[in-house]
């Protein structure tokens, strides 16, 4: 069954920020990038449990997908996948 596929606000401007940066350099690799980052986010309305578990959270419903150097992190429910952020692979995602 496919699910919906959304994001948050928040997981937008992370991917705009990084976008800009990545444009300061070239703006033909910054929408490569984009574009394989949606295509990834797309995906997950077939496939969202190909995702690893987020090992700072160890909840099987907070999954993400490594895209080149990122990682794109994810919630799954039932109908639902939601994109809560895109951060660098060498961060760590922490709790609020």
């Amino acid at each position: 069954m496919a699910r919906k596929v959304d994001w948050t606000d928040s997981a937008w401007d992370d991917l705009s920020g990084i976008a800009e940066y990545i444009a300061r350099d070239s703006e033909y690799y910054a929408a490569t990038f984009v574009q394989e980052i949606k295509e990834a986010a797309a995906s997950l309305a077939q496939f969202a449990e190909r995702g690893q578990i987020v090992p700072e959270f160890g909840d099987p419903s907070i999954r993400e997908l490594l895209v080149n150097s990122y990682r794109l992190v994810y919630r799954i429910s039932e109908k639902q996948v939601v994109i809560l952020t895109l951060i660098h692979g060498a961060r760590r995602v922490w709790r609020t």
